[in-house]
């Protein structure tokens, strides 16, 4: 297990240079709405952080009951890389998940099994100008761990501009959040939803995620730098960055566009 210090006098980190396997007790579990749970996991240490960086996912690793073989599946944290003791999921139950379920499963005191970090997309301060992120469901976990490391960087001027796709009201997660951060960072961060089955009388755009939306928010290839970042169930993002999709309609290279 790691300390809660490292030699150097510094909070140590929880994943990075200690055990391949790491079990964290699950601290609370609450439904945020019908499909999803925050899941907290204690680290190590009151101490500990998690020393991820950006775009990094975990390796669940789980054996649930009446399953021959081992489950393994990624999901990406929440909280921030340097918060101390504690290490934030959202999760979204599938009808056949069986990694999703087990989660949803698991009982405050219970433990989950994690293994080496998933890195992604390399971010580096100020490479962009500005940035798109397009997400679909619980594909905004990575969007908004991205985000946040941005934001919370005062040396990052990086402009964001995240269009968030959902079934229904209920499915924009992270609302609150992302609205705070409208208001505290007006100019250089803006949110937009969009729902394919909206309540009566909701406010949210209604529709997909498509060249039309893309296009009515000035997303723009021909930006020097910018960068799309995806993520979303497949045919979201078949129909966004396949071949002839509708961000290469626009004019975007494969080099502009990452997904998660």
């Amino acid at each position: 297990m790691a300390g809660s210090t490292s030699s150097t006098g510094t909070p140590a980190k929880a994943f990075g240079s200690g055990p391949a396997f790491l079990l964290l007790k699950l601290q609370s579990s609450e439904s945020v709405n019908h499909n999803t749970k925050r899941l907290r996991f204690e680290l190590p240490s009151s101490e500990t952080t998690s020393g991820l960086p950006l775009t990094s996912a975990l390796l669940t690793f789980s054996w649930p009951q009446g399953n021959k073989l081992p489950v393994l599946r990624p999901y990406t944290p929440i909280s921030s890389a340097d918060e101390p003791g504690v290490l934030d999921f959202l999760v979204k139950k599938y009808p056949n998940g069986k990694q999703s379920t087990h989660l949803h499963n698991l009982q405050p005191g219970d433990s989950l099994r994690f293994v080496v970090p998933i890195r992604g997309y390399k971010w580096e301060a100020n490479k962009h100008p500005e940035v798109t992120m397009i997400a679909g469901g619980a594909g905004i976990t990575p969007m908004y761990q991205l985000a946040r490391g941005i934001l919370d960087n005062p040396e990052d001027k990086t402009k964001i501009r995240l269009l968030f796709g959902v079934n229904s009201d209920s499915d924009v997660l992270l609302k609150d959040e992302f609205d705070a951060w409208e208001k505290r960072y007006p100019g250089r961060f803006k949110a937009v939803y969009t729902v394919s089955n909206p309540e009566l009388g909701s406010s949210l755009r209604q529709g997909y995620v498509d060249k039309a939306l893309i296009e009515e928010e000035g997303v723009k290839p021909s930006v020097d730098g910018a960068q799309v970042f995806v993520c979303g169930p497949p045919p979201m993002e078949a129909a966004l960055c396949g071949r002839k999709g509708i961000l290469e309609q626009m004019g975007y290279k494969k080099s502009q566009i990452y997904k998660f």
